[in-house]
């Protein structure tokens, strides 16, 4: 969640044993693990009451239905293939103005 390593989480620790002390350092301990539990019930219950899900997955809808409407109006392959057409067209052209000349 918090993309923290050993190292740092060590260090963390060692920073807390010396400014809290070994005596209070349990109880500093508990404290912090209530307000994490706090802070992550508060956050489930703002996003259920905001619909936090639902809005995810009608944004997910959107984005499945926007990618699909991009792939459909591709046309890049068709412009290609009436480039080529258009080339071969011009050299036939070409053919025919050489042999009338």
């Amino acid at each position: 969640m918090f993309n923290i390593g050993f190292a740092e989480l060590l260090l963390v620790l060692v920073i807390a044993y010396v400014i809290v002390g070994p005596r209070d350092l349990p109880k500093v301990a508990r404290w912090l693990g209530r307000m994490v539990r706090k802070a992550r019930q508060l956050i489930r219950e703002i996003k259920n009451e905001v619909g936090w899900d639902e809005m995810m997955s009608e944004t997910e809808d959107v984005r499945k239905d926007i990618d699909s409407a991009l792939k459909d109006a591709d046309v890049s392959g068709e412009l290609k293939d009436a480039g080529k057409t258009l080339r071969a067209s011009m050299k036939d052209a070409e053919k025919e103005t050489m042999k009338k000349s």
